[in-house]
């Protein structure tokens, strides 16, 4: 068929949508970065340094002296470097599990013996030899602490809400105001590929509203896949509604093209921009791929940066989509062959969380991707070699947490609770105050949400997730943690057993050996979270060491006496453990830190760490 030639859609609304703003990607002018300010710099330069000293010395890429002549508890990291003798001295406590909290007030820098001005580029560049990081990556891995700069300043010149006020806060706004990204790494906010302009529209912690973009992608050259109790026009309608898929039938016919031989594809409007017009410019011409516009509804970027959070209407779903920036280890694309199966593997996994009583009394669920698409039609789709342009042009649906609450319930993001606002006041000490409970009482209603449905997983089901803050919402009454949605299920879980899978479940398949599968507590729980927890509460003086990792034992002591049947080879309170490094993991590679399809073998180790809940009852800290 041929078509007349058509309008310019270019930046078209959809029904409802009201008039397009002019477009924020490409301003009439320099952007004025005017958060890149002296003071600003300064206070984020402060930060980094300090989190690079904690985390570097945690990973033992450094070990900090004891600096006796400056008191009992100065510590100093001397250095031969190339520019000449270099010291950083600082004042930290040492906790357990080998956790440096370090005071950035009493950080500071020396060359020569003069004092000099905090820097964490020049910190990498004095300590390349100890990092090891390879030459050929050295650059890269300074412009990604580059672009974590530029992010903790416009933080500083933009600052969230203080603690106060997130107590009450909805769960868009307690998810713009994190301020940390990830507590381990230190280059964790870096966005290679976003302009200045651009990080002010679609950055988290801009809280600015976003529409995102659809497409018509024809059918033929695209994969849809649905979970259980869900049909491509029930998707269509419920996100969408009638008016936008009339409105997009209309603009087909308009062009001469079919409706029916299409589906609709949601596009973050960064990857419009620079990738599908210009990479795909073949597919758009032919109509493989048609732009309808904008969406009515409005979206708020999340902290995982390609998902958005629907703010117009919270009851419908998450959409994550594609977006060719580099981020924290990784091009932030989605496959379309990898995410085939994303909905088996979601209902699968909420089909067993959902129906085991222990998880169900924890409060636990599973906030299911149960949709997703992607575009196989262009020609990266059939090179020998797989490349990054096969995860260009995908998208998928996660059910949003907000109609699952019950009245006086909140949610909010889990990496809340090791937030402090620009005061420097913790969220996790703030909740432990409004709540009037008992600090310890507290905490244990906590890990009873958090930590014991996780233990359970992988005692009764061998089924490990990666349960960090941005992949779990706390389900909070009364500033009370009561329950947790689990989320991110299709990318991070792990059956570690044999046992028989679905064949559109194999992929979560992650063999371990049963006496290795405390990893998936020891490691991402205990060192990747409840370290960086008690550190928090600990330093405010909520509560002390000993009644913290107190309670930790008590959780998973009660979690054994309750389920005597479950396999005792799942030991969470050996001696020590395996000491995984996630910054090691960057430094080797930033580009590309593991190997999604074998992950297991990417991961870096520096000997064993001591466990603060091991069976002998002493709490190991470092002094």
């Amino acid at each position: 068929m041929t078509a007349a030639a058509p309008a310019p859609v270019v930046r078209r609304p959809l029904p409802g949508a009201g008039p397009c703003p002019a477009p924020r990607d490409v301003p009439p002018g320099p952007h004025p970065a005017d958060h890149l300010t002296p003071e600003h710099l300064a206070a984020a330069q402060r930060h980094l340094v300090t989190k690079a000293l904690a985390e570097f010395a945690h990973e033992r890429l450094l070990a900090p002296s004891r600096d006796r002549a400056a008191g009992p508890d100065r510590y100093v990291v001397a250095l031969d470097a190339p520019t000449g003798p270099v010291a950083y001295r600082f004042r930290a406590r040492r906790l357990a599990l080998e956790h440096w909290a370090v005071d950035a007030a009493s950080v500071v820098r020396e060359r020569d013996g003069v004092p000099a001005d905090l820097d964490v580029l020049e910190l990498v560049h004095e300590l390349q030899p100890l990092l090891r990081i390879p030459d050929a990556m050295l650059a890269l891995y300074l412009e990604e602490l580059s672009a974590t700069l530029a992010a903790d300043a416009y933080r500083r010149h933009r600052p969230g809400p203080p603690v106060a006020a997130l107590l009450h806060a909805d769960l868009a706004t307690v998810e713009a105001a994190m301020t940390e990204g990830h507590p381990g790494f230190v280059a964790n906010s870096g966005r290679i590929g976003y302009g200045v302009g651009e990080h002010d529209a679609y950055a988290p912690e801009a809280a600015r509203d976003v529409r995102v973009v659809w497409l018509a992608a024809r059918r033929d050259r695209t994969h849809l896949a649905l979970g259980a109790g869900l049909d491509e026009d029930a998707l269509y309608v419920r996100e969408l509604g009638a008016d936008a898929l009339a409105g997009f039938a209309a603009h087909l016919r308009g062009l001469g093209l079919d409706p029916a031989r299409y589906r609709y594809l949601p596009v973050h409007p960064w990857q419009w921009e620079h990738k599908v017009a210009v990479t795909f410019a073949p597919d758009v011409a032919r109509r493989d791929l048609v732009l309808l516009g904008e969406s009515a509804d409005l979206y708020r970027p999340q902290q995982s940066i390609r998902t958005f959070l629907n703010v117009s209407r919270p009851e419908r779903d998450y959409v994550k989509t594609a977006v060719a920036i580099q981020n924290m280890g990784f091009l932030r694309g989605l496959s379309p062959a990898y995410m085939r199966v994303t909905p088996a593997i979601n209902d699968w996994v909420a089909d067993l969380v959902h129906g085991d009583p222990e998880l169900v009394a924890c409060g636990v669920r599973v906030l299911r991707e149960h949709a997703s698409i992607g575009y196989t039609g262009d020609v990266y789709h059939r090179t020998p070699q797989p490349s990054a342009h096969r995860k260009m042009l995908a998208a998928l649906w996660r059910e949003s947490p907000v109609p699952l609450l019950r009245d006086g319930q909140r949610a909010a993001t889990m990496a809340a609770l090791l937030h402090r606002d620009a005061h420097g006041d913790a969220y996790a000490t703030a909740a432990v105050r409004a709540s009037g409970l008992d600090p310890v009482d507290w905490l244990a209603a906590y890990l009873g949400v958090y930590l014991r449905p996780l233990v359970h997983c992988v005692r009764a089901h061998a089924l490990a997730f990666m349960p960090h803050g941005e992949n779990v919402i706390l389900v909070l009454e009364g500033h009370v943690p009561v329950g947790a949605f689990l989320k991110d299920i299709g990318e991070e879980v792990a059956v570690m057993d044999e046992r028989p899978l679905p064949p559109d479940v194999e992929r979560a398949r992650a063999l371990v050996d049963p006496s290795e599968r405390a990893d998936a507590i020891l490691v991402d729980v205990l060192d990747g979270v409840l370290r960086h927890l008690a550190a928090v509460l600990v330093t405010d003086g909520v509560l002390t060491e000993e009644d913290f990792w107190g309670a930790v034992a008590r959780c998973l002591d009660a979690h054994a006496a309750d389920h005597p049947d479950l396999p005792a080879d799942v030991d969470v309170r050996v001696a020590r453990f395996r000491h995984s490094c996630l910054n090691r993991l960057q430094l080797r590679d930033p580009l590309q830190m593991v190997d999604l399809a074998d992950q297991a073998s990417s991961f870096v180790y520096a000997g064993t760490l001591a466990n603060p809940v091991a069976r002998d009852g002493a709490l190991v800290a470092a002094g």
